[in-house]
């Protein structure tokens, strides 16, 4: 069943996952350190929410900031009903790796 949720690390199925959607990699604007690139992550995918404030960033800074936190992405590929999921979230690799 594609409508459950699947956890990755891979920078290549992430972004293919994200354009697939619509989506950009995306900051909170406002949450990086002195010095980074990035802050918070989201992804920005067409009509999504506008507060917070979303910064665009590029694919690059936002995998440097993604290994950095040691995040995965949970998503999935469908809904239950069939359609397209917009679903995804980003999490602590080693809580999620504790929790399956």
């Amino acid at each position: 069943m594609s409508h459950n949720s699947k956890h990755t690390t891979d920078h290549a199925k992430i972004r293919k996952w994200v354009e697939e959607r619509g989506g950009k990699p995306v900051s909170i604007e406002g949450t990086q350190r002195k010095g980074e690139e990035a802050g918070l992550l989201r992804i920005d995918f067409p009509g999504g929410a506008t507060d917070p404030p979303l910064e665009p960033i590029s694919w690059e800074a936002f995998f440097k900031k993604f290994d950095e936190a040691g995040l995965e992405m949970v998503y999935q590929d469908e809904k239950e009903s069939g359609g397209k999921s917009y679903f995804c979230k980003f999490v602590d690799r080693e809580t999620a790796d504790a929790s399956r």
